[in-house]
């Protein structure tokens, strides 16, 4: 059955790939973007399709937002501040702009019953070391004159939110943590790592990793975190709970730059670059970072279909 579904952010990396595949099954699909961080040419190739449409405004527009949602029967909020660089760069931004935005979204959707997925993170989990992280595992998170931080407290307040509309008010939200979501289109501009080394081999730059290089991390492709979001979307026992979606096939930063170089054939070197040079003095990172999915197993028999060989491979095709 058609169902007319609102994406905000959605002229962004995942929200027009995710334009794209709800549009192949048949779906309406509006698309709510001020082009922030979003890129109207990530779907500009859809602008002509009769079951597509897109706003430019910001989601905190009451009218605006009022109107769309009052049309559709399921939001996917995806705006939000991404990005290390840019919730570094504009702690006070990355704050109001996610916890803002999602109160806005939720507080409409619920006038009008509409179903509220809201994306969230894998900086929710902070700095803990009990791997692989599952959604009820506790949290720990740095201080809060690290601004780092101030993300992963933005995005758990987001959830607070979500789950407090769903058990008081009856709302029907799911909320899934993104682990690393790469592919085509992801800009390299915010600190995104593997667009950033990615465009640095093809350019003959040297590549840099930031600190010593042997922090690792799971890449989880765009087309597998998207078949995640839809299934998740239609099937009525995610409502209320909490997911996991990523990879769990983890790669250090040094290995993933020789990685880069060897698919783009670079021979550029690879530099390490301390975290107070390439961000700010006191900056945290944490060494690992690896989920585990069995509960969206569970539900949904979701598993990533693709590697991380073949995201790289994708993503250097897309950019040659």
């Amino acid at each position: 059955m058609s169902e007319h579904i609102l994406i905000t952010g959605g002229a962004g990396f995942i929200g027009s790939h995710l334009a794209e595949a709800l549009l192949a099954t048949g779906q309406q699909v509006t698309v709510l973007d001020d082009l922030s961080t979003g890129r109207f040419e990530n779907i500009a190739h859809l602008v002509e399709h009769p079951r597509f449409r897109f706003a430019i405004d910001t989601i905190t527009n009451p009218i605006v937002l009022d109107r769309l949602a009052s049309e559709s029967q399921i939001i996917v909020h995806l705006a939000a501040a991404v990005g290390v660089q840019l919730v570094v760069e504009h702690p006070v931004r990355t704050i109001e702009t996610n916890i803002s935005g999602t109160e806005a979204v939720l507080r409409t959707a619920a006038r009008y019953r509409a179903k509220v997925f809201i994306a969230s993170t894998s900086e929710v989990y902070g700095k803990g070391n009990h791997l692989p992280f599952r959604e009820d595992d506790d949290v720990v998170l740095g201080p809060t004159s690290r601004s780092r931080w101030s993300y992963a407290a933005s995005k758990m307040v987001d959830e607070f939110l979500g789950l407090a509309y769903h058990h008081e008010y009856g709302q029907p939200v799911v909320i899934a943590r993104f682990f690393n979501t790469v592919g085509p289109r992801q800009s390299g501009r915010y600190g995104m790592v593997i667009p950033r080394l990615v465009h640095q081999a093809m350019r003959g730059q040297p590549l840099t990793v930031y600190g010593d290089g042997q922090q690792s991390r799971c890449f989880c492709d765009v087309s597998d975190t998207v078949r995640a979001v839809v299934g998740l979307i239609q099937h009525p026992d995610a409502i209320g709970r909490v997911f996991n979606v990523g990879s769990t096939e983890e790669v250090t930063i040094m290995e993933l730059a020789q990685r880069v170089k060897a698919i783009t054939g670079s021979d550029s070197p690879i530099e390490l670059i301390p975290y107070r040079q390439a961000y700010a003095p006191g900056f945290e990172d944490m060494r690992r970072r690896v989920p585990d999915t069995a509960r969206i197993q569970q539900l949904l028999d979701w598993r990533p279909q693709l590697t991380l060989a073949d995201t790289l491979q994708r993503l250097h095709t897309s950019l040659a």
